[in-house]
């Protein structure tokens, strides 16, 4: 049995492709969880190329994917060994290692040949920093029939449950909700794009990685006919349980709602950046029209325009008044709560409790998630 209280690190590196966080998590016996340190690093250049680059099929792609597998394991064992050094910890006082990988793949929609592909070196993460690994957190779940995401709705439940209704937003690459009402009832979903539409809009006609605080989007005006078109996608219609990722929303779609259409590329990006605040709280308001409020993470919840934007549009979406938040309020950096999930998904698979939620991924049932890499 674990100590009363055991130290995980919680590895995530997301859709947007920006880079690594490493959060040193606390984690109780019941399962409560606290950051206690944490270090985030940018992808080197090359990485960050030749995992954009496998989002899309190319030439000798298994070989390139092992390679980038590997390169990936390496920068994560370089952030968990600086992570230790700040927290003057050794690789024993750490009980497991919660590694995502990078998603590269993600095609829940093939019944029993349905497959999602987060690209990771786990054995090698594991020699290179001697601490257990769990990674490949979302098969299982895929195994039983569900979407294998979105996968933090669990620890959300277990971090934020509150005597009210209450929505959580995390906006990565993807945005999914997850909706925890006050009798206890937990679903969620993705509901649409979130920065990675934006990030590479900008990195395309800026050659900036993201548009910092959504300066570059308040310079443009939003085109309702684009917006509107882009809302009509088959995706936002669907029901839960379901999920997505660079496998439907990327450039090809954006330039194909684009069309032969002239758009000054600040219009686009302030158009982007309506559709992830817009399909986001109309999915809230689909699904949880009486909650009082909405709690935002992820790298998102950096955006001052995205946050401004949630704020007036929820004035007119929704009848009652909704409060919307950053994580911070609730005393958890934003951009550390996903790595904090993994680290709670390590701990979880260590202690065999089931950590997917069947009512968000539409698995069978509840499933122990992941794989040990023993050190």
């Amino acid at each position: 049995m674990n100590k009363p209280h055991s130290l995980y690190i919680g590895l995530m590196s997301g859709t947007s492709l920006d880079g690594i966080d490493a959060v040193l998590a606390k984690i109780g016996p019941n399962g409560e969880a606290s950051a206690q340190d944490a270090v985030s690093k940018p992808f080197a250049p090359e990485l960050r190329k030749d995992l954009f680059e496998l989002q899309t099929p190319g030439p000798n792609e298994l070989h390139r994917e092992k390679q980038a597998a590997s390169a990936l394991a390496l920068a994560y064992a370089e952030t968990v060994k600086e992570l230790l050094k700040k927290a003057s910890l050794q690789p024993s006082d750490i009980t497991a290692i919660g590694a995502h990988g990078q998603t590269i793949r993600h095609q829940p929609h093939l019944g029993d040949l349905a497959y999602t592909h987060q690209t990771l070196n786990p054995a090698l993460l594991a020699e290179k920093t001697g601490i257990d690994v769990i990674a490949d957190f979302r098969s299982r779940d895929l195994a039983a029939g569900g979407h294998g995401a979105p996968l933090v709705p669990a620890f959300h439940a277990q971090q934020f449950a509150s005597a009210e209704d209450i929505a959580i937003l995390n906006i990565g690459g993807i945005a999914n909700l997850t909706l925890l009402s006050k009798d206890g009832g937990v679903t969620g979903f993705d509901c649409g794009p979130g920065n990675l539409l934006m990030d590479a809009w900008i990195q395309e006609h800026q050659g900036n990685a993201f548009d910092e605080k959504g300066n570059w989007a308040l310079q443009g005006k939003v085109n309702e006919v684009l917006l509107a078109k882009m809302l009509a996608d088959s995706f936002f219609a669907k029901a839960p349980p379901k999920s997505t990722g660079r496998d439907d929303f990327h450039m090809y779609w954006l330039q194909e709602n684009i069309s032969q259409d002239n758009h000054h590329a600040e219009d686009v990006q302030a158009t982007l950046l309506h559709l992830t605040a817009q399909s986001a709280l109309e999915a809230l308001l689909r699904y949880a029209p009486q909650t009082h409020k909405l709690i935002v993470c992820g790298g998102g919840a950096r955006n001052k325009a995205l946050i401004n934007l949630l704020n007036v549009k929820a004035q007119y979406i929704f009848k009652q008044p909704l409060e919307i938040m950053t994580s911070d309020a609730a005393g958890i950096d934003p951009q550390l709560v996903e790595g904090l999930a993994f680290a709670w998904l390590a701990w979880a698979y260590k202690e065999k409790r089931p950590a997917n939620l069947p009512a968000v991924t539409g698995a069978k049932g509840p499933r122990i998630l992941g794989a040990c890499y023993p050190a």
